[in-house]
């Protein structure tokens, strides 16, 4: 059986709700979804681009502790609380994925944990 190697971010809550930031098993990592939240704050209130851009900042460190890079990315699922930000949202997905172009979606939910969270990014990676 493959090896599990759990990643955390050491955020309170995932001993609470019983999730890791990200976890390997084989060849494949998933992230779980992730938000604009630092020490408990949420940053870049009212700006998506800055939430995404901050976001897979975070995502990056994640796939890099569980030994992938941003190019071993295959899928990235993503929230939005208004899709009418899509467009900044792309954007800053686009910064990151331009030449990687993994499948992706984008959907818009009725709200995410915290009102001033107005991104929520997931992903599947392979590593070779």
């Amino acid at each position: 059986m493959a090896e599990r190697k759990l990643i955390s971010t050491g955020d309170p809550w995932e001993s609470v709700v019983g999730y890791s930031r990200a976890i390997r098993i084989g060849s494949v990592v998933e992230v779980a979804g992730t938000t604009a939240v630092k020490d408990g704050q949420v940053v870049a209130k009212g700006d998506p681009y800055a939430q995404t851009r901050f976001i897979l900042e975070k995502i990056k460190g994640a796939l890099e502790e569980a030994g992938g890079k941003m190019e071993d990315v295959v899928r990235t699922r993503i929230f939005v609380t208004d899709i009418s930000h899509w467009q900044q949202v792309g954007k800053a997905h686009g910064e990151f994925f331009r030449d990687i172009r993994p499948a992706s979606t984008m959907v818009e939910v009725s709200g995410l944990v915290n009102p001033d969270m107005l991104v929520e990014i997931e992903l599947s990676a392979i590593i070779p």
